[in-house]
């Protein structure tokens, strides 16, 4: 304690703390040393020994009594010295806890282990003090100084209540503390405080002042009504407790003024008193509960009071009444008034249609009322008789529907103690005991009176009923729903697409509860169907739950149910109960369809078929089929009746549609334009509605007597009804749907044996015309999926006929105009948005119809057809038909990629002219073309990869894969890698297919688009020349053809060059092997091998050709040799001319050279051949036609020979020579065959001189001296003669290296 002193407040009360505790073991000892320092110097003690006595009070209550009187009268002589501040708080701490620890210990003083103390005592040690701080310290400004004096006066105040000589002044000082209500901010410790008092006036058991408890009464709820500063939940609590306290004492003036507020006052007011009501109403406070009835009278006109929040206080106050646990059954009549509420405001939000706001405070007493009644206890004793017959009513008013959840849960456990009590509770006394037994005491009688008769404007009873009610005490006696109501009530809600499932749940759950006393026939199946519907709904939310599919389940439940029930009568009276129900149901909703379908159930369960007759003739009559959902009723009842009874339902169907049929055209021609319009219009309707009955009944007929009766009485009466030459919208969207649903309906029936129907041919003939007058109607109604449907059936149509489908249906679909001209049409955004989308729809359903017609079609003709088809729209001049037909293509290839078998094979045999023709709308304009385009070929591909078992397939799958990469970069990486991979799948049989597709494609399109189509050329060239080796001839015959109508001929020059840069043999042999020899196209062809780097080469080989060309033939005199030498000479003309047309075009004079020792003897050689063969040539008609074209003459062909040279030797040598050999006459000697050998000579000579003589060439013609070909000899005698002239001019030197 001296450590202490002039240190920080945390420090003074952690020693204060120590010292606390401490004293646990060493009471006296801290006590003498804290009294020491109280005591000393007769000046106010240090704070830290005033806040320690005051814990050790609080602590120690009991041990510190012997010490009260010397620490009081050592604080009196120090209270003049307190000021204001801590001390002052310190000292009023003092003052509280120790006056609380006497009224601890006058309270339970046995347990004191002193000497018993009386009361007086204690007043005469702290009454000195009292006086002092009432006359002293009452009149505090500060905050915090008011509120240490009032937990100081208020203790005080609790001991000298015990004397009756203080009590006077105590009142005096109790008003005072009233009024500090009006003075404190924080109210909290002023109302403990209150608190504390009259929890020591109930105990010393003293009559209170009227006007104080009145004053209590008015402080407390004007806490409670304080709308400024509304006091928390756990000050709300506390003077909710203050006056209970007061109640116990003064219960005849709480009750006055509690009638006071609850008859006049504010809202807040009225709320108020409402709560206060409410905990009286669960104290344990006989006098106080005496007082309820006068008091629930004077709340009766609350209950229709506007404000929300005070009829959340009535709501709030039945709580209390229903949970307050009382014997007497009066309480539970306010459970119509919480139902009422919640219908009040559910009708509102209903009453307020689609567009209605909900009131939040509408929203929060609907969510009261369903707590109130969750919160329910039925396990009190006789609520099980008192609850069943009130809560059992509310069950089948649709109004009531929210609070099936926790009426449910009631109604099972009244249900689970019934049947434990063996329905006669014996563990309860009878009910009207129990009311005889609560009458007993009069004041239970009159509360139960009092009250009901409050409340009976309230809650709908009659004046005939409240007099009987005031009378002897009993409940009114509650009409019980009927069973099949019952039924029909909870199987709408448990099928009820609600947002949440527990609604579900519980309807499910109230049914298996009360499956007694719905019928006694329903337990056993009940108890297995139940469960595995509420099994279906658990975990399932509201995006994953299908309300058709929930719907089909509770309907099975529904007839599952029905039958092991053999009461006729039950089921005639579920029948019209649901009957009942329909006529009262909004037309159109949900509730009123499921009705329909609910009734049809019944009457398929239903034994008595004069019942079931009569209910079917009466819907067929009296339903009026304008109203569209009275005509989907209809069908929902005619048809889930079929189920059982097909042959009857269709005999009463057909009758009744044979007799409308007679009628309909005698009505529609007579009366004015206007009636007989209107006439049209009802029996279009009509048929419309009979036509789906139609199919309805195949839908829902027995699957071993549907293929009886469909063909004839089914879809024989559909078609019969849609005849006509005018049909309006309904009577098309019926004849779709009938044609889908009775394919379908088939179709479910299995393996169907031998069946087929007659009538398919007719009825697709119909939805084509119908296609074809009105392409865009057939879009909007959905025909294609009626013919997918149809399709699937026996017997399939005919190639033509499937082809006329094809043709008819991407008619109708992939030529209407785009979303643009729509928009120029004049039509508005939102409605050529809307046909757009209509339109993607119809694409998607022409995608679905031809893949059930590949998988329908046995051979793979049919995907032929669609390739076909196809194929004119993919290469459309419309930038939308081509999208579209794209669109279309993508989902047929991802259909048989899925399932190969649905092309039977036929891909792989034209992957080739696919790859073709969808390789080139890989360029196209626009960007979802490209994109389809390639997602085709990935189709493609892995189909071609499964077929040919590629190694790469899961490569190519990955590639696939990556072209929904939104990186551009990557997108064209996997592109041309793509390419590359389909180019190396194409067979080679199929080589030329492709091409030709490549080629058709580029006639048409533009050069931006045609540059890319040509890479798909470049690249199967390139990474094919292994396997194309055999059919290079009939590439390079595709592509001089195309040559010949096309305006892409560098394309096609470039092609035949890379041809040639890998398969220069062949290509050399078939450009030789044409029927005309030098066509423009074929110059061109040659020129352009001569000018590639390429050249030398080409021409290396045709010097090869020529060499070979009739090398051991010439010579015989045979007839065969002579058609040999003939052919050869043909032959070294066609090698010769091409010749001239490659040197011609040589980029490369050096190389040229080099070549000239084999070329010059090749060429000399074939002209000497030739001298004096013009009339042996002119025997072949073919020469004729060959040089036709070059428009030269035949008489001389050795000059073809003789121009080739000079045009080498051109090249070859610089000018001057050229005209030495011009001036010479050399090419007139040579050409004469006399003045040959002085021709060759001179020319000789010249190349001498020209140095173009070399070794090799010389090597080259020595061979001639020894052959057998006299010409050959002479020129080799004419040139070697010369050579030798030449060396003895020149001398040794010459000679040797000549």
């Amino acid at each position: 304690m001296r450590a202490a002193q002039g240190v920080t407040g945390d420090v003074k009360m952690a020693a204060s703390d120590v010292l606390v505790a401490l004293a646990r073991s060493h009471f006296h000892f801290v006590m003498s040393e804290l009294q020491s320092h109280l005591k000393a110097m007769r000046k106010v003690p240090d704070e830290i020994v005033l806040l320690t006595l005051g814990k050790m009070a609080r602590r120690y209550a009991l041990r510190c009594i012997p010490f009260v009187g010397m620490t009081l009268l050592a604080l009196r002589t120090v209270l003049t010295q307190v000021g204001s501040g801590e001390v002052l708080h310190a000292v009023c701490s003092v003052l509280e806890q120790w006056s609380q620890g006497v009224g601890t210990y006058l309270c339970s003083w046995e347990q004191c282990p002193f000497p018993r103390k009386g009361a007086a005592q204690f007043c005469e040690a702290i009454y000195p003090v009292f006086r002092y701080v009432v006359a002293n310290w009452l009149d505090c400004k500060e905050e915090e100084d008011k509120q240490a004096v009032l937990g100081a006066v208020a203790a005080m105040l609790g001991v000298l209540l015990h004397e009756e000589q203080h009590r006077e002044h105590t009142w005096e000082q109790l008003l005072w503390l009233l009024q500090q209500y009006q003075e404190v901010r924080d109210t909290s410790r002023l109302t403990k405080s209150l608190s504390y008092v009259l929890e020591i006036l109930e105990g010393v058991q003293t009559p209170m002042p009227q006007g104080t408890a009145l004053a209590i009464s008015t402080a407390v709820h004007r806490q409670l009504s304080d709308v400024t500063e509304e006091p928390g939940p756990a000050q709300k609590a506390v003077l909710s407790r203050c006056i209970m306290l007061q109640a116990r004492m003064r219960p005849e003036e709480t009750g006055v003024f509690l009638h006071s507020q609850l008859s006049g006052g504010s809202e807040a007011g009225r709320v108020a008193a409402l709560g206060l009501l409410g905990v009286l109403a669960r104290a344990d406070a006989p006098a106080a509960r005496e007082k309820l009835p006068q008091l629930v009278e004077a709340m009766r006109p609350l209950c229709s009071d506007p404000s929300a929040q005070v009829r959340r206080a009535v709501l709030e106050f039945s709580r209390e009444l229903l949970s307050s646990g009382s014997q007497s059954c009066w309480p539970w009549d306010v459970v119509g008034h919480i139902f009422s509420e919640f219908s009040r405001t559910s009708g509102r939000l209903v009453a307020g249609g689609l567009f209605a706001w909900e009131n939040p405070e509408d929203g929060a007493i609907r969510a009261l009322c369903l707590d109130i009644v969750g919160s329910l206890d039925v396990t009190l004793r006789g609520m099980t008789k008192l609850l069943w017959p009130r809560l059992l009513q509310y069950v089948v008013p649709a109004q009531y529907s929210g609070m099936l959840i926790p009426l449910s849960r009631c109604l099972r456990a009244l249900v689970e103690r019934r049947e434990r009590a063996g329905c006669e509770e014996e563990e309860e006394p009878d009910a009207t005991d129990s009311q005889e037994q609560a009458l007993g005491s009069p004041p239970a009688s009159a509360i139960a009176a009092q009250l009901l008769s409050a409340l009976r404007p309230v809650w709908g009873y009659r004046r005939r009923e409240a007099r009987r009610l005031t009378q002897p005490f009993c409940l009114p006696t509650a009409r019980l729903p009927a069973p099949q109501a019952l039924l029909a009530r909870l199987l709408v809600v448990a099928a009820a697409p609600y947002p949440s499932r527990e609604r579900a749940v519980a309807a499910l759950q109230l049914l298996q509860a009360l499956h007694g006393r719905i019928h006694r026939g329903l337990g056993a199946a009940w108890a297995t169907e139940i469960p595995l519907l509420l099994q279906y709904l658990e975990g399932r939310t509201e995006s994953s739950l299908a309300s058709a599919e929930w719907e089909r389940r509770v309907l099975k439940f529904l007839r599952a149910s029905l039958e092991p029930v053999e009461d006729k009568a039950w089921t005639i009276g579920l029948s019209q109960e649901l009957s009942q129900r329909l006529g009262s149901s909004a037309a159109g909703s949900w509730e009123k369809l499921f009705l329909y379908k609910a009734l049809g159930t019944v009457l398929a369960a239903c034994q008595d078929l004069r019942h079931v007759q009569g209910q079917v003739l009466k819907f067929l009559r009296e339903t009026n089929p304008v109203e569209l959902s009275e005509a989907k009723g209809l069908i929902s009842v005619v048809s889930h009746a079929a189920e059982s009874h097909f042959y009857l339902i269709l005999d009463r169907v057909t009758l009744f549609s044979a007799a409308f049929t007679r009628d309909w055209s005698y009505q529609g021609s007579t009366g004015w334009k206007v009636q007989r319009r209107q006439k049209m219009e009802r029996t279009w309707t009509i048929r419309a509605a009979l036509m789906r009955t139609y199919s309805g009944i195949a839908l829902h007929a027995p699957k071993e007597q549907l293929l009886t009766c469909v063909d004839k009485d089914i879809m024989g009466n559909i078609l019969r009804l849609s005849r006509d030459n005018e049909r309006d919208l309904q009577l098309k969207l019926a004849l779709v749907q009938s044609i889908a649903e009775v394919s379908c309906a088939i179709q479910a029936v299995g393996n169907c044996g031998s069946f087929e129907l007659s009538s398919k041919q007719e009825a697709t003939r119909t939805l084509l015309d119908w296609i074809e007058r009105e392409p865009w109607d057939s879009l909007v109604y959905g025909v294609f999926h009626a013919l997918e449907e149809l399709s699937k059936l026996r017997p399939p149509l005919s190639g033509k006929e499937n082809r006329n489908l094809l043709a008819v249906c991407c008619q109708s679909v992939l030529s209407h105009p785009s979303e643009e001209q729509m928009k120029k049409g004049r039509k508005s955004v939102r409605a050529a948005v809307n046909m757009e989308l209509l339109h993607r729809r119809g694409m998607e359903d022409l995608g679905h119809l031809i893949e059930t017609l590949l998988e329908a079609e046995a051979t793979s003709a049919c995907f032929r057809n669609v390739v076909h088809v196809l194929k004119g729209w993919l290469t459309s001049a419309k930038e939308w038909e081509r999208e579209r037909a794209l669109r279309v293509c993508t989902h047929v290839l991802a259909a048989c990629k899925e399932r190969c078998e649905l092309t039977r094979g036929c891909p792989y045999k034209q992957f080739g002219s696919l790859v073709g023709l969808l390789g080139s709308l890989t360029s196209d304009c626009l960007a979802t073309c490209r994109q389809r385009a390639w997602v085709c070929l990935g189709y493609l591909l892995q189909m071609q990869a499964k077929s040919m078992k590629v190694p790469q397939a899961d490569e190519i799958r990955c590639l696939c894969e990556e072209l929904n990469s939104p990186d551009t970069e990557t997108f064209a990486e996997t592109c041309t890698q793509i390419r590359k991979a389909v180019c190396r799948c194409i067979p080679a049989a199929q080589a030329v297919d492709f091409l030709t597709a490549i080629l058709d494609s580029l006639l048409p399109v533009k050069p931006p688009r045609a540059r890319a189509v040509r890479k798909w050329a470049f690249i199967f060239l390139v990474e094919c020349r292994k396997e194309i080796v055999q059919e290079v001839p009939k590439i390079l015959n595709t592509l001089y053809s195309y040559m010949q109508q096309s305006t892409h001929r560098p394309f096609l020059l470039r092609a035949v060059f890379l041809l040639a840069r890998f398969h220069q043999e062949p290509v050399i042999s078939s450009l030789l092997q044409k029927s005309l020899l030098m066509d423009s196209d074929t110059v061109e062809l040659w020129r352009s091998l001569g000018r590639s780097i390429l050249g030398i080469r080409i021409l290396r080989g045709l010097v090869e050709k020529l060499n070979r060309a009739g090398s051991d033939r010439l010579g015989t005199d045979s007839s065969t040799c002579e058609r040999h030498n003939r052919q050869t000479a043909l032959e070294t003309l066609t090698i010769t001319r091409a010749i001239s047309e490659v040197v011609l075009a040589l980029r490369s004079t050096e190389e040229l050279r080099q070549l000239l020792p084999h070329l010059l003897p090749s060429l000399l050689r074939w002209a000497s051949e030739m001298l004096g063969a013009e009339r042996r040539l002119l025997l072949m008609s073919s020469w004729r036609q060959l040089f036709l074209e070059c428009a030269m003459h035949v008489e001389k062909p050795c000059r073809i020979f003789l121009s080739a040279i000079e045009l080498v030797l051109g090249r070859c040598m610089v000018q001057k020579w050229t005209r030495l050999l011009v001036n010479r006459a050399v090419w007139a000697r040579l050409e004469d065959p006399l003045a040959h050998p002085e021709g060759v000579r001179l020319l000789t000579r010249i190349l001498l001189h020209a140095g173009l003589v070399s070794p090799c060439l010389v090597k080259n013609l020595l061979p001639w001296l020894d052959s057998c070909s006299v010409k050959l000899r002479v020129t080799a005698t004419a040139c070697f003669a010369e050579f030798v002239c030449r060396c003895r001019k020149e001398g040794s030197r010459s000679a040797h290296e000549l």
